[in-house]
């Protein structure tokens, strides 16, 4: 008589990232409260650890065993393909080991003379054009967007009418997808032959120009066209779709959380007090930042071997029951709110992180003065989420007043 042995198969790690929708927690983030570093497949296929509790995620990002610069490495697992050339990956670790954060910093201040006034003037005359034309307006593409561009080519020093193009860029360059895109190298291709002649046009001021400048200087004789340019092509993508994302998820958090809508308009901290917790329960960061383990590391009860990649599941640490008590809660006044995780950690904190916070404070101010009345056009339900890109956003954000 046969006997029939039934072998249990490795279960197949769950695909990640897990939901789109901005407006909501994934489900799964709670289920990952038992289980901090656990295997998924990527959009690229490959496996990876992804960790999700706060200490473990901010240990990831602090400890330079977990490198950025090496996940774009030939041969690496990947999250995704990648849309920029592998060397442009750690772009503010090249700027600094080229001597250029000092002129990047000063660029990216928000006390840079006039930049304040001219955030104001920039967001009331969006207001302006959407009350002109009348409901219902489009926040995204008639407020957020442009709002950050003009922002980034006045920094830069470039036309703010040439913003448009550069942003078309942006809805391929940060796309997760699974194999290289030929639209990206195009894009690429075009965006740093349009810095490279902003280098040679006498009429580009801001950084660009400065940048310019150091063509003529012999300490900076490495430096390329080539490279000068990398620098305004990354500062705009980077800036642009990190400063617009955030802000149209806090618009989202506005329309659709009347805790978080009462918080900025009811008379308490305001916008500025509230800005670390809308930055905490902000769900824009559509995936996880990436690190590679340069060798072998415990995290929590797992070894992360030399090679594999580790995902850092933001959202979720910044909603860590263990850090942050009652992390669905809107609470402005909580003590905590600037360990919030969505500006990085470690080498890699974004540089940007106080104009960031400025331009969406002036932003958010300007819009719910203006327009009390501020309100979803469509069914909350209606709104439809841009899949498979670094970013969560709705495609359009239609709003009446």
């Amino acid at each position: 008589m046969s006997r029939t042995t039934t072998v249990d198969l490795p279960a197949e790690p769950p695909a990640f990232p897990f939901d789109w929708n901005g407006t909501r927690l994934p489900a799964e983030i709670e289920e990952l409260r038992a289980e901090p570093v656990r295997r998924v497949r990527t959009i690229a296929g490959a496996e990876a650890w992804l960790v999700s509790s706060y200490g473990l995620c901010r240990r990831v990002l602090e400890d330079p065993r977990f490198s950025l610069k090496d996940t774009s490495a030939p041969g690496v697992p990947r999250q995704y393909a990648l849309t920029i050339p592998p060397h442009v990956v750690n772009n503010m670790g090249n700027i600094t080991g080229a001597g250029l954060r000092k002129a990047v910093m000063k660029a990216i201040n928000p006390k840079a003379p006039g930049l304040e006034e001219w955030l104001r003037a920039r967001a009331g005359s969006l207001v302006d054009a959407l009350v002109g034309e009348g409901a219902p307006g489009e926040l995204r593409g008639g407020y957020a967007d442009p709002y950050s561009a003009g922002l980034h080519c006045r920094i830069l020093g470039i036309p703010e009418e040439d913003g448009p193009r550069l942003l078309r860029s942006l809805d391929v360059a940060f796309m997760n997808a699974p194999s290289e895109i030929e639209a990206a190298r195009l894009n690429w291709d075009r965006d740093i032959a349009y810095m490279v002649a902003r280098l040679d046009d006498p009429a580009t001021t801001g950084l660009m120009a400065e940048l310019a400048a150091l063509r003529d200087d012999p300490d900076y004789a490495h430096l390329t066209d080539e490279m000068l340019a990398t620098v305004g092509v990354t500062l705009f993508g980077a800036g642009v779709i990190s400063t617009a994302g955030f802000l149209t998820m806090a618009l989202v958090s506005v329309l659709t959380r009347p805790d978080v809508r009462e918080a900025l308009t009811g008379g308490g901290a305001g916008v500025a007090g509230a800005m670390d917790e809308l930055l905490r329960v902000n769900l824009s960061i559509g995936d996880g930042l990436p690190r590679l383990a340069l060798e072998d590391v415990w995290l929590g009860d797992v070894l992360v071997k030399a090679g594999e990649l580790v995902l850092v599941l933001v959202e979720a640490a910044n909603h860590d029951p263990e850090h942050f008590p009652e992390p669905l809660a809107f609470r402005p006044d909580r003590e905590n709110a600037a360990d919030h995780l969505s500006f990085g950690g470690g080498g890699h904190y974004c540089p940007a992180t106080a104009l960031g916070k400025r331009h969406a404070e002036i932003a958010l101010e300007t819009l719910l003065a203006r327009l009390p009345g501020l309100r979803l056009a469509v069914p909350v339900e209606q709104l439809v989420w841009r899949t498979n890109f670094m970013k969560r956003l709705p495609e359009r954000l239609p709003v009446a007043w």
